[in-house]
């Protein structure tokens, strides 16, 4: 198998939103929005003869969770949270947002912008450059839970002309979330995830038109990397991290996971409100992500398979577009040609070592077992239910037998 982690990491560093001048940009437009609501927001309570709250933000979403990257269609989007103390008693949800829609200046008075909207979801202020959408600010808008009974915080939900029945306060918990998507990681473990969703976010962005519900949230694909991925590594002793693999896993679990008919794929938030992020996708739309995703998986199997790495990231380019790097063949042949140039040779070469100390029988049949041992141990990596691990573990355990029959004929011969 070829090893292309270093160009899935390169790849990574290309896709993900990091560089200082993109971030210092969005914290910008979010500072803005931050500084007009403190000084406006009190002034339309007011105005409104309504007792101003309190209320504070929190950084929220892909850009809090370090699973953002640079967009390919569209513009580049941060998500805030506004939370202001009121009860869900005391205000209907889009009256709430029209609030701050106004502190914002939707009636035109705002310098900076002159585009935004109440969805959904959110207030969305959007800002231009040469008329073109370059940056987006989510506004979701919270009842904080110290005014509720059950103390729970509650997101506005519903569009300025929306009737009562879609009009209503969803228990919210962003920072549960993030806590719970990234609990059972180590330091380790958390970059590899981040990087899997990374990929996937840039998969998606390619595979799929951003108009309408047909792409699969970004949101739904990092809670299915939360049920699916599990940490991979190349080599378990170096504890070398495998990327193909952990892609490969995830991916194969996803489509093992499409039921009923016509099938679906369900992603659950795994905190409250529990419901399914990928509920809005039609039929069709799920059949389309069924068949991009069995694209995806056999071009990641196919490039498993490669023994070449320029043939490999070939492949891998036709899933993650152009940012994905594909080495030439006189870099690969130089590559491989250093001694040191993988854990395993490296390995190797003191393995090699150390059989000068024995019997040249003996010597053929360490290199041998050592080989088959490196071999297992990276199936036994792509093991994920306790019978793969039997099946996996049967034929060393018998060639293991042979080997101390052989060893105790050499002692005793």
């Amino acid at each position: 198998m070829a090893d292309v982690q270093k160009y899935f990491e390169e790849f990574d560093r290309e896709i993900r939103l990091g560089r200082f001048d993109e971030e210092e940009a969005l914290r910008e437009k979010r500072n803005r929005i931050r500084n007009r609501l403190e000084e406006k927001l009190p002034e339309v309570f007011e105005s409104h003869d309504e007792e101003v709250p309190d209320f504070y933000f929190e950084d929220q979403g892909s850009y809090e969770m370090g699973t953002a990257i640079e967009a390919i269609q569209g513009d580049i989007d941060i998500d805030q949270g506004l939370y202001i103390h009121v009860g869900t008693d005391q205000y209907d949800p889009v009256v709430l947002k029209e609030r701050v829609y106004e502190a914002l200046g939707g009636d035109g008075d705002n310098p900076h912008t002159q585009e935004m909207n109440i969805r959904r979801p959110c207030v969305t202020v959007w800002y231009q450059r040469n008329g073109e959408h370059i940056y987006h600010v989510d506004l979701a808008v919270y009842s904080d839970g110290d005014e509720n009974a059950d103390g729970k915080d509650r997101l506005a939900m519903g569009r300025e002309h929306s009737d009562e029945e879609h009009r209503y306060w969803e228990v919210s918990n962003p920072q549960a979330l993030k806590e719970e998507i990234f609990r059972e990681y180590d330091e380790t473990g958390r970059a590899q995830f981040r990087r899997v969703v990374r990929y996937l976010k840039r998969w998606k962005d390619l595979k799929f038109s951003p108009d309408g519900n047909e792409a699969p949230l970004g949101i739904g694909l990092t809670v299915a990397a939360h049920r699916w991925h599990t940490t991979c590594f190349a080599d378990v002793f170096s504890r070398d991290l495998d990327d193909l693999e952990a892609l490969r896993n995830l991916v194969g679990a996803m489509l093992r996971n499409f039921q009923g008919s016509p099938p679906r794929l369900e992603v659950n938030l795994p905190v409250e409100p529990y419901n399914d992020l990928f509920e809005e996708m039609t039929a069709r739309h799920q059949e389309k992500l069924q068949d991009r995703l069995e694209g995806l998986k056999d071009a990641l199997d196919d490039a498993s398979q490669s023994a070449d790495p320029h043939d490999a990231c070939k492949t891998l380019r036709e899933q993650f577009g152009e940012d994905f790097p594909v080495p030439s063949k006189e870099d690969v042949s130089e590559e491989q040609d250093k001694p040191w140039a993988s854990s395993s040779s490296a390995a190797a070469v003191l393995i090699g070592g150390f059989l000068l100390l024995f019997s040249e029988p003996l010597k053929r049949l360490v290199k041998w077992t050592g080989r088959a041992v490196e071999r297992k141990l990276r199936e036994l990596s792509r093991c994920n239910t306790p019978r793969e691990w039997v099946q996996a573990l049967a034929a060393p355990l018998l060639i293991g037998m042979c080997v101390t029959v052989v060893l105790q004929l050499i002692s005793e011969g």
